[in-house]
């Protein structure tokens, strides 16, 4: 009687690569890499744009709150830490173009506009609270959601042979998702984490999880990672 192949066998023979199947392979510490993602002031802290705007904060500071121990867990393992930050505005305005700005005009209620969205040496753009990187950590400045845009993000995984990113941070549906859905395009395996990612809706954080978790990565947990990085510790 034929034997009929898993898709994964099929995935296996196919690739010219052997595919990283399950966590634990795909978290393993030699070729992972943890990218903290746009803990700033501006989009958690009270006084915040974000919290100016009314909008529902209290996720992202209760992530800001998980997420030292996570780093911790991460650097214990030896795992890769990559923090990444936003520049956006800047006196001269070196990066908001038109789209962008007429963008802000509709939606952002004043921010990019009437108020500087995370200018470089300013409070709003720094790092909220403790999470904030450790001398050696590779820090990626963006001026855009994707944190693959024009930065050198690319260049320090490729060198550190890196294959999976595991991403943390602040927005779930836009900078850290598109961030996400990029690794993806780029041929790295993506995991989300569930808790360890914020947004300032839950509708909009469970539906952005599960897109990305029908086609492009695995959603995971700070409990779950942390437990195979302690295994390998």
């Amino acid at each position: 009687m034929e034997t009929r192949e898993s898709d994964f066998q099929v995935a296996g023979r196919l690739a010219h690569v052997e595919p990283l199947l399950g966590l634990d392979k795909k978290l393993r510490p030699g070729h992972a890499a943890l990218l903290v993602i746009d803990m700033q002031n501006d989009f958690i802290a009270s006084a915040g744009l974000v919290g100016r705007s009314g909008r529902d904060i209290s996720a992202a500071q209760k992530l800001a709150e998980e997420l030292p121990a996570f780093i911790a867990a991460a650097r214990r393992a030896g795992v890769l830490v990559v923090f990444i930050r936003n520049v956006y505005s800047t006196e001269r305005n070196f990066y908001l173009s038109d789209c962008w700005l007429e963008q802000a005009a509709r939606k952002q209620s004043g921010g990019y506009t009437r108020f500087p969205v995370c200018a470089e040496g300013s409070w709003e753009g720094d790092y909220y609270g403790a999470v904030r990187p450790q001398p050696g950590d590779p820090v990626v400045t963006k001026h855009r959601y994707n944190a693959f845009l024009n930065t050198d993000l690319d260049t320090i995984l490729r060198a550190n042979a890196i294959r999976t990113v595991v991403l943390t941070g602040v927005a779930t549906d836009v900078c850290v998702g598109t961030t996400a859905r990029e690794a993806f395009m780029r041929d790295y395996y993506a995991v989300m984490v569930d808790d360890g990612t914020a947004t300032f809706s839950p509708e909009d954080h469970a539906a952005t999880l599960r897109n990305f978790d029908r086609y492009f990565g695995e959603v995971s947990t700070i409990a779950e990672i942390s437990a195979l990085w302690r295994g390998r510790n």
